[in-house]
Parts: C-alpha cells; structure tokens; sequence
C-alpha cells in the first residue's frame, strides 16, 4: 500500500526527494493510518482545487487496501 502512495504521490509533485511516508501501526478497529509529508511548495499540487486529489487518493487507497482486507486512512501533512 505504501508504494501505491508512493507512486501516485510521485507523479504529481516537483521535488520527489522530499516525499516522506510513515505507517502507524493498525489501530483497534484495525485501521492504519499513513502520513504523507511532501515539500510545503508541492501542498498544493497534492491536496488540489479544494481537496480534489486529496480526496482521489484517499478514495484510491481505500479501494486498493479492500484488496488486502484492511482499512487505510491517509493523512497529508
């Protein structure tokens, strides 16, 4: 799942050294939360005209992480 992130992730920003992702292990009801860091020139570009990408890349890996039987949140800091 965090390659999923990654891949996505790397496509829409400029500087990609800067792409940082942490896992939180799964919480009680099983959910496990990734962090998205990118550079603060790149917030943009990943969060999107009011929240669009954002919104497509939680949905993204939500859809992908059914696959595994997991539930996935995705925060972008």
């Amino acid at each position: 799942m965090k390659e999923l992130l990654y891949a996505m992730v790397e496509e829409l920003v400029e500087d990609k050294s800067a792409i940082e992702i942490t896992v939180d292990a799964p919480t009680e009801d099983g959910t496990t939360v990734y962090h998205l860091h990118v550079a603060s020139g790149d917030m943009g570009r990943v969060i999107g005209k009011q929240g669009r990408i954002a919104k497509a890349i939680r949905t993204i890996m939500r859809a992908g992480a059914v696959k595994y039987n997991e539930k996935v949140m995705v925060e972008i800091d």
